[in-house]
């Protein structure tokens, strides 16, 4: 979508106080555009007012207020989720909110912008629930093998489908994993790196497609260049599990710690796919819109991750 001259395009964005939305919003604001954002508390209504953004709070379960909220904007961006942190992951219950918020939230989202008469509807999703696909590049028309216990992320998708089923441009971005400063599970594989445990779970020839929040957040304002449809942003060349050891202990000047065999079976089907291959290729939303990471390969991305927490941790 051109941001043409003495023409604002206006932003409604889900998720804006997240992980990767508090990186999104300033680059959105940066590029022209006037953002409304939902804020759950004064404090994080303040930071996006201090942002630039205009905080507005109403909920995503509630049906009426969203209407009133989006009314008026042209773009809608949902970046709301609910993810639980490592520690919890294999419970059923830590899920919850983040099932709700996919499906009832996602939906009531949708509804809002068809009602409001929004051109576009972006959608955040995840690409590490492909399927098994050993050291073969993965692209958006790979089997998507979603476990049960995550089967919400299908409804999410389907709302932004459901969107340009209904006129409007629907897009799908299929995230690899996240890593980045703030971030609680970069903390967590920090922590057990510098313990001298492999932070990353499976088979250590497998790969595990990541993708730096920095670069998540540039892809979220690059989507609105997308033709309608379900594209995978990641990092150019992902990496095996081996050698993003190799590259995290790098970062901290330490050995590579040793990987534990079955770690990624312990919780069952809610932690096996931990240990799938997934090498997924961003070729598409590259082609599509122009984007590319600044961090194409976890060496670079995660001496960033490193050098800027110890940076923080000293001040």
């Amino acid at each position: 979508m051109e941001n043409a001259e003495n023409v604002t395009v206006r932003v409604f964005v889900a998720g804006a106080t997240g992980v990767l939305g508090v990186r999104a919003v300033p680059l959105l604001l940066h590029a022209g555009h006037r953002v409304t954002a939902i804020a759950r508390t004064p404090e994080k209504a303040a930071t996006l007012r201090a942002a630039g953004a205009e905080p507005v709070t109403v909920g995503l379960f509630d049906p009426a207020g969203l209407r009133k909220a989006v009314d008026g904007h042209d773009v809608v961006v949902n970046l709301a989720t609910h993810i639980p942190d490592l520690a919890r992951a294999a419970r059923s219950s830590a899920w919850g909110e983040n099932d709700r918020v996919r499906t009832e939230g996602s939906r009531n989202l949708v509804d809002a912008a068809v009602a409001a008469g929004a051109l576009h509807y972006l959608q955040e999703s995840i690409s590490f629930f492909y399927a098994d696909g050993g050291s073969a590049w993965l692209d958006e028309t790979s089997p998507f093998d979603v476990p049960s216990f995550a089967a919400a992320v299908h409804e999410a998708e389907a709302q932004a489908l459901r969107f340009t089923e209904l006129g409007g441009i629907g897009v799908v971005l299929r995230f690899g994993w996240f890593y980045g400063v703030g971030a609680s599970h970069t903390a967590s594989q920090l922590k057990l790196a510098r313990r001298g445990i492999s932070p990353f779970p499976g088979e250590q020839g497998g790969y595990q497609t990541f993708v730096h929040l920095d670069d998540a957040a540039t892809a979220v304002v690059a989507a609105f260049e997308a033709p309608a449809g379900v594209y995978n942003v990641t990092e150019d060349e992902p990496a095996s599990r081996r050698d993003l050891a190799a590259a995290v202990a790098s970062a901290l000047g330490r050995r590579p710690g040793r990987a534990v065999p079955g770690v990624a079976k312990l919780g069952g089907a809610k932690t096996a796919y931990l240990a799938r291959s997934t090498w997924v290729s961003n070729r598409r939303f590259r082609e599509a819109t122009g984007w590319s990471p600044s961090y194409p390969d976890p060496v670079l991305g995660w001496e960033q991750v490193v050098a800027q927490t110890d940076a923080t941790h000293s001040e």
